[in-house]
Formats: structure tokens, sequence, C-alpha cells
């Protein structure tokens, strides 16, 4: 297998920790990849993405899935984006500053930046887009974490300011967030399904879960980027379609390839295989709330009854390594390092079996190919291991199409992924918060609901590491979520694509940036 391993980069974030103000410019990424000199303008990119629905529209609010996640970042902006160190830098802002205790944040939009139709950007477009979210009736993902804002206004048109419940020394993570594009404001709000963007592209054809095709703006005010002419993207579900897609140059990228067979793509002279440590991490979420997962012992059991190894060996094929049921991945800044690792141990999943009055247990874990790269292999692996702790797991496969719409949040056990967010107070927001829209396992925790708040302005770093340490032991011990194992980025790329030398390592692609970023050899 030919693999190109780009070197992880550390975060630094101890500036934001430290209630340092950020200022600057947005990054200008180093060129230098595969032997390119520098980015040139031209060519086509085709893309073949694993997910994607037929309920996939373009209101940011409703965006769960990396087809959307790459058509948003290529056609609007997002006021920061993380770079290939790890920080929030400026994008669409030119700057931002925090006051001395981190509750007051103010943004400076950029001069020159300005939608495809010419339209400048201004504050009330800003202000507009993220009020979007907002809403009492919204159900958009990024609503917990924009939840701590208490008021936000415009000085002019140039400059908005961001009133929180309190400090919060990472808020301009929150901005890169892929739900945050900016859109034109109407006046009471914006028009969310509008195909006007600040990005370097425009849409020419938008086919929700089928096809997107992106034709580059020259006038893009953004300098350095977007050097593709034309960009398609295409839903490729059948992983054997998507890499037999590249290796015959029907498309020049593919997410997801399978691990089985990815030998197959290294032998290619044309193909080259990416990977590199992500905080990416897959979940078989418990809703606490229902029986039988409302009891805390049957939830150990379960979390005993899976081989982590066997997984990480046999269904990622190595590309990973084992998860601890807390999402906050080793490369992460506060990661907490002296949990237990937890392992397959049949008699210890028996004993709290035992502890809830149970000898035996039967559940259903739904699940699809779609909800992470081998979890119905996963999944059959577990219903075996699970067996020798008198643990019956009937695997219900459901079908990849609406997978995220049917079954996510829907169905007591299943299979689920996240990306990961780039602190731990944006994962703990997003994912674990009680009452977030996006709490997969339904649970709530008093004691976490109260570090969470108090870690959030913490401005000494060790104390915060205490915080998010404990935390991370009260999600391990007591959460819903079985997290087996956290996935390397792993993608395959034909050689005549380019891209800078160091990536953002935040999500693969770029963190997702790509067709922006990257151009052709």
């Amino acid at each position: 297998m030919t693999t190109n391993r780009i070197l992880k980069t550390g975060p630094s974030r101890r500036g934001f920790i430290a209630g340092t103000a950020a200022v600057g410019a947005g990054l200008m990424l180093p060129a230098g990849a595969f032997g390119q000199t520098a980015p040139k303008k031209g060519g086509t990119l085709r893309v073949g993405l694993s997910k994607g629905s037929s309920s996939d529209s373009m209101d940011p609010a409703t965006f769960n899935n990396d087809f959307m996640f790459a058509t948003g970042y290529a056609v609007f902006n997002t006021l920061t984006e993380i770079a290939p160190d790890g920080t929030a830098k400026p994008n669409l802002a030119e700057s931002y500053e925090a006051s001395a205790d981190a509750a007051t944040w103010t943004f400076r939009l950029r001069e020159d930046a300005d939608f495809s139709d010419g339209k400048k950007v201004t504050a009330e477009d800003v202000i507009s887009s993220i009020r979007h979210h907002m809403g009492e009736d919204s159900k958009s993902g990024i609503k917990p974490l924009l939840a701590q804002i208490t008021g936000i206004r415009a000085d002019g048109d140039k400059v908005v300011i961001f009133e929180l419940e309190g400090g919060n020394a990472d808020f301009p993570f929150v901005f890169n967030d892929y739900h945050l594009g900016i859109r034109q404001s109407t006046g009471d709000g914006i028009d969310p399904h509008s195909l006007i963007g600040t990005g370097g592209f425009t849409i020419e054809t938008f086919e929700p879960g089928v096809r997107v095709e992106l034709k580059r703006r020259d006038d893009y005010w953004k300098k350095g980027y977007a050097h593709f002419d034309k960009v398609e993207i295409l839903k490729v579900g059948d992983v054997a379609a998507r890499m037999n897609a590249l290796m015959n140059g029907e498309v020049d990228v593919i997410d997801r390839p399978d691990y089985k067979t990815i030998d197959l793509l290294g032998r290619n002279p044309n193909v080259q295989v990416v990977t590199h440590d992500s905080p990416v991490h897959y979940i078989m979420p418990m809703h606490t709330d229902t029986a039988p997962y409302d009891d805390v012992n049957v939830r150990q059991a379960l979390k005993y009854g899976i081989d982590r190894e066997q997984m990480v060996q046999s269904v990622l094929y190595g590309y990973g390594s084992v998860g601890n049921d807390q999402p906050i991945a080793s490369t992460m800044l506060y990661y907490n390092d002296d949990l237990e690792q937890i392992a397959y141990d049949p008699e210890r999943a028996k004993h709290h079996l035992s502890k809830a009055g149970l000898s035996s247990l039967d559940v259903t874990l739904s699940t699809a190919d779609t909800a992470f790269n081998g979890a119905v292999d996963t999944s059959v692996l577990f219903k075996e291991s699970a067996k020798a702790a008198n643990i019956n797991i009937n695997v219900d496969r459901q079908p990849d199409d609406g997978y995220f719409s049917n079954v996510w949040l829907k169905k007591p056990f299943c299979g689920s992924y996240w990306g990961g967010r780039p602190t731990a107070d944006l994962m703990f927001t997003a994912a674990y918060a009680e009452g977030a829209d996006w709490n997969e396992t339904k649970w709530k925790n008093e004691r976490f609901n109260v570090l969470l708040l108090q870690a959030r302005p913490e401005l000494n770093h060790e104390r915060r590491a205490e915080m998010y340490g404990e935390m991370q032991k009260i999600v391990k011990e007591d959460g819903g979520a079985l997290i087996p194992a956290f996935g390397n980025a792993v993608w395959a790329m034909s050689k005549n694509i380019a891209m800078p030398e160091q990536l953002s390592e935040m999500w693969g692609f770029d963190s997702w940036r790509f067709i922006e970023r990257w151009w052709t050899a």
C-alpha cells in the first residue's frame, strides 16, 4: 500500500485559554505537496462521497453529513476556520478580540468580502445568519453552542459584538462550524435556501444527496484560494463503486475507502492513500431514558461486552485506536490519560448484569455502513463477543439512505459517528450537555453539567484540565456513549490533485475545506 502519512501538528490554544486577544488576516496555507511548488488555477475536481441523503437541504440548520459539509464550505464562508496548527484563524472576519473576562467578543469583518452577487458582507448579514440557528423552534445542531450568547449587536457595517452569559476562552472556535456559513440578511432573517454565498464557488446544480456542480468565482475576494474551475460532488454510497471510480479515473477523490481492499488502491500508480490522526470517533449511543439502557449497570455491561482491539484490527485494519467511552481524543488539549482503559471483559460484563438484576440481556442494535466505515461489521463482531457475557444482540441493518434522519436520535441503540470538535467544551456542549439537540444518548448528569459551565470561562490552565478530566471520567462511567474506537482520517485521491504540505486535521479532507484549498497538480 502506498500511503502518505501526514505528521500531526499539535494544537496551540493556550492563547485563548489565557484570555489573550486573537487578531490577524486569514491564513495562507503553504504549497508544495506532491512536488507542487505553487497552486495553479484550472481543472475540474470530481469527488465521490459515501454520505448524502435525498433529504439534504441548503438550509444550514439541517447540515448533518459530509455531502453538505463539502458543499457548504465551498459556497459559504464562516467567520473563523481551523488552521493546520489547530488554532481558530480569522476567515470572513478580519480579526477578533475578547474582553478581559472573555465574556464580550468583538469581530471585525473584512472590508473586501462580498457575496457572489457583488453585495458586500455586513454585520447584519452575520447577525441574521447566526440568529437563524438560535430561534425557539430551531432544530439546528449548532443551537446548543449558541445558547451562551445573550446579545448580538452591530457597531457599524463591519463590526459585530457578542455578549455571552459567561466567559468562554474558546468562543472563536464556534464559528468554524459548518452550520454557520454566512448568508445575506433579508431584513427579518435569511433565506435559508438561497444559493448566494461569499465562498469561492457558486452552485450550478444541486440534486440533494445525488450531485452538486460548482463553478469557481473569478472575483473571489479571498486571494490564494479556490483554484479549480469546476467541482462535481457525487454521492457514491457503495464503497466498491467508489473505489472503482477512483481507480478508473471517473473521480479524483473519495472518502472512506474499504480497509479490507485498500491495498488495491496502493497498487494503482495514479492513486495515493492519505491518512492522519483525527478526533473522529465511532459510537453506539444508548438512550439513557429508555429501558434497559436507563440502568447504568446495563450500559456498563454492554461496554465491557465489546472487543475493541478486535474492532481496530479487524474492521479498521489498524487505521485507528481503541476508544474509552468518552469523546476527547488523545491528540486534543485536556485529554485525560489517567483514565483506566476499558477492555473486553465478559465476566465483568456479567457482574454488571447481575447488579442490574439480570442473568442475560437481549437488545437490538440498529446500524448501517453509512453510520461509520465498517459499522455493520463492527455490529456483527459485537454480537459475537457479547455472547460470552450472556448478551444477545440482534443486529438490525437499516437502509443507508436517510439513516441519519430515520434512525439516528430515534432508535434507542444504534451506530453513529462524530467528526469531533476542536475543543473539549464544544464537543461536550454539542453532544453531552443536558437538553442539547444532538445529545444522542438523552443523558443528563448534574455534576457533569455543573462542571461544563464552570470550565468554560476558567482561565487557569491547570484548573480547567482538572475539570475536563473529571468530565471525561463521568462520561466514561455513567454516560450512554459506547465509543469502541477513534478512527484515523483516511481518504484516497488521484496524484493529479495537489494539496498543501500541512493540512488542518480537525476532520479529514483538510477539515472539509479541501475544495477551496487544493488544486490540480
